[in-house]
């Protein structure tokens, strides 16, 4: 390999902020063959893009206009990827250093996407997908100012919400109405979920308490800015206060608040069907309990601006949580709900173990009650029950929060947090061994079954548990590995897209998400992250005609069209993870 001489390389000027919709109006000029970060690398880091084929040998790294060649090196050796059935090699060039606009050439086959080398390369594709949950907002209008091309108007002030009877109680009889404003909606429909709202704020939340110094500085550019809470606690907040009124007097929580069909693709403003909220579930409850107590210890820092807050929240957090240990396993069934029946999103869960958990440790966490943690019984299971976090299974993040302060616990005769840091370590090894082998070099794909319904959170999700153990131990490889899956997200995958919408020259266009398909924008939202990659292609009779040969392997079935809701849907569950993964490796580079 050898690197070229360049005496005038121009330093970009590198703000992606609403600019970076205007590639996107633009033809795709990238080979399909060359599947590579579209936004680009750091400096100092690890650089691979991925070439399809088995015959090319060399490549070169050209300057955007492809007037002068920086680098030239040898592709790897062909290697199969049993995921995508593709024979590829990898191009590596992790020596070009010079900050600017690139592409990777490969003789025979062309040009990649253009990407840029900067020491914040992904600043602002992180902020844009944190700013993604401003637009999510319900109960509100989206004005100009802090909106751009995609304001809107209000909708579902939710202050006259109706009790379905599988919610009625004493005190809040069927038909009658409580008031639930604020809040995210749920995905690419109007609903807003506990469940789903629980892994989302956990994972927000845990991207703060690791890297606050980093998130106090981020400026939204939402209607809270000029006060004196972070912009990025203010969004988390505008949810957290709709999950407060989700809870009955008796402290047990509405599973959601939802009407009871989907809409159709209208705007939030003309989607006025009935809303509801449904029965209390033992999920709910304790996904809510975990929330308010790790809120609790956040929002104790602001008690001279939210006067009462995290004293509220502690109350409400042992509230639900004594509930959930009287009602230990009320499951929410959707189809035993009549009058009206329910069929929107149901996140019904059966086991409630991973939960109780959850809720006992970050309470435990908190008020350094000792019961809360004899009651979780983490210890007990480590080495059992513990994966990646997704809605259904959410213990890791337990294992992250006592991990996150584990000064703490260094000489506790309770906690074994040597035995909870081996467990988080050896889960992040298999995935550096995943990375290492990979055709793609990267850590998605270990097994085959990464490739589900929300594939990119699982990719993101497996990055946030490498970077867990990076700030544990120091070592460059969990570091580089979780870059890996952001590169994976960002382009460096077997479809060529670039799944956040707005960033890289062919990405996510056409999202399953009502806002954006019922507005006159031909950009959608930007900072929405697409499900990825879903070989169970449930919705293949809505896109009978958009699923061709090209999207039969489990890394391929993805589709940029708004009726595939099985992959191409948008999901605050999904954001949050690329949220924490991107905004972490950008803490972690101001740091090195």
């Amino acid at each position: 390999m050898r690197l070229a001489t360049i005496f005038l390389i121009p330093i970009l000027c590198f703000l992606l902020n609403i600019s970076a919709f205007a590639p996107l109006n633009q033809e795709s000029s990238g080979s399909d063959k060359i599947r590579i970060n579209q936004v680009g690398f750091y400096p100092t880091g690890q650089k691979i893009a991925i070439v399809v084929t088995s015959e090319a040998t060399n490549f070169s790294i050209l300057t955007a206009d492809k007037k002068n060649e920086v680098f030239s090196g040898k592709l790897s050796d062909a290697k199969k990827w049993p995921h995508s059935k593709e024979t590829v090699k990898q191009a590596d060039f992790s020596s070009v250093e010079i900050s600017g606009e690139y592409v990777l050439q490969v003789p025979g086959i062309g040009t990649s996407h253009p990407f840029h080398i900067d020491e914040n390369v992904h600043f602002e594709p992180a902020k844009a997908s944190m700013k993604a949950f401003y637009f999510q907002r319900a109960s509100t209008a989206l004005p100009e100012e802090y909106a751009g091309k995609w304001a809107r108007e209000a909708g579902h002030p939710d202050d006259k919400v109706k009790i379905h009877n599988s919610a009625a109680s004493e005190n809040r009889p069927a038909g009658s109405t409580i008031s639930s404003p604020r809040g995210w909606y749920d995905a690419g429909d109007f609903g807003k979920y506990i469940v789903n709202s629980g892994i989302t704020m956990g994972t927000l939340l845990s991207l703060y308490e690791d890297f606050p110094e980093y998130l106090d500085t981020l400026n939204l550019n939402i209607p809270e800015s000029e006060n004196n809470i972070p912009d990025f606690l203010d969004e988390t907040l505008y949810n957290l206060r709709w999950m407060m009124t989700m809870q009955d007097k008796d402290g047990g929580v509405y599973h959601k608040l939802t009407s009871a069909n989907f809409h159709s693709a209208v705007a939030p403003k003309d989607a006025t069907l009935q809303r509801w909220v449904v029965q209390k579930s033992t999920a709910a409850t304790l996904d809510f309990a975990a929330v308010t107590a790790q809120a609790t210890r956040i929002f104790e820092d602001y008690k001279d601006e939210l006067p009462g807050l995290s004293d509220s929240l502690l109350v409400m957090s042992e509230k639900a949580y004594r509930w959930a240990k009287e009602n230990p396993d009320v499951i929410y069934q959707q189809e035993t709900l009549k009058d009206p029946e329910i069929n929107t999103g149901a996140y019904g869960d059966r086991n409630f173990k991973d939960e109780l958990q959850w809720a006992a440790t970050e309470l435990f966490i908190t008020t350094g009650k000792k019961d809360y943690y004899q009651e979780a019984g983490l210890e007990n299971r480590l080495g059992l029950n513990f994966g990646i976090p997704a809605w259904p299974n959410v213990n890791t993040l337990a294992l992250y929060s006592l991990a996150r302060h584990r000064k703490n616990y260094k000489n506790s005769e309770l906690v074994n947090i040597h035995a909870i840091i081996e467990q988080l370590t050896q889960m992040a090894n298999n995935l550096v061994t995943s990375s290492k082998s990979s055709a793609y070099a990267i850590p998605i794909g270990i097994n085959e079954s990464d490739f589900v319904w929300g594939s990119n959170s699982t990719a993101a999700n497996q990055g946030i548990l490498l970077l867990n153990v990076y700030e544990i131990t120091g070592d460059r490889k969990y570091l580089d590995a979780a870059n890996s899956n952001l590169d994976y997200l960002l382009g460096r995958n077997a479809t060529g897209f670039s799944f956040l919408t707005g960033f890289g020259e062919k990405s996510t266009r056409d999202p399953h998400h009502r806002p954006s398909e019922a507005d006159d924008n031909e950009d959608p939202v930007p900072g929405l992250l697409a499900g990825g990659p879903n070989p169970g292609q449930q919705d293949k009779n809505e896109c009978a005609e958009k699923y061709t040969a090209a999207h039969k392997h489990p890394a391929t079935s993805y589709i940029d069209n708004r009726c595939s809701y099985a992959s191409n849907e948008i999901a605050i569950n999904w954001n949050a993870p690329f949220v924490y993964l991107a905004n972490a490796i950008e803490a972690i580079q101001k740091t090195k």
